[in-house]
């Protein structure tokens, strides 16, 4: 039995370039770091860019690409972008960048982007737990900060179906 190709399968996962609300078709890391920047205000966060955290092992500065915070609560969230426009080898580097964020002193994610990286890559990051496209970012976003479901529309610009921010809020309390 010859098992598909995700890629093949849904090529419209794989085109890369998956900007939310209608935005134009992401072509760099810089491009990635603005836009994640952007997406954030406009749900109300507070933005941070290289944010530099202490040293890595070898004596290296450590830099965060984003760091978010949620103006009411002080949570914070570290972000890395990771754009990879055509195949080669950035994409290695991924695990090393994983394990990183396990060293932040706040919670951290990839935020990742580009038709460069591999079905293999994507499934990888998916698997970690700490990884989202940047397509998922906005609900992602919504559900971590606690923001109300309204503030998040999908890709096509509707409300989001992932709903329970505000019911949870309403259960503790908030």
């Amino acid at each position: 039995m010859k098992l598909e190709d995700p890629a093949t399968m849904f090529p419209e996962k794989r085109s890369g370039g998956g900007a939310p609300s209608g935005r134009t078709t992401i072509t760099s890391g810089a491009e990635l770091e603005r836009a994640v920047e952007t997406l954030a205000r406009g749900l109300g966060l507070r933005a941070r860019t290289q944010v530099r955290v202490a040293r890595r092992l070898w004596g290296a500065e450590r830099r965060i690409d984003l760091v978010l915070r949620h103006p009411d609560s002080e949570r914070s969230l570290g972000i890395e972008c990771k754009f990879q426009g055509t195949g080669g080898s950035a994409e290695e580097k991924i695990p090393a960048t994983i394990q990183d964020i396990a060293a932040w002193p706040i919670p951290g994610i990839v935020v990742f982007d580009g038709a460069g990286f591999s079905a293999n890559m994507r499934a990888y990051l998916h698997s970690t737990g700490k990884a989202v496209a940047y397509e998922d970012l906005n609900g992602w976003l919504t559900l971590f900060f606690g923001l109300p479901d309204a503030a998040a529309p999908t890709s096509q610009g509707a409300p989001t179906a992932h709903g329970g921010a505000d019911r949870a809020r309403e259960s503790a309390g908030g």
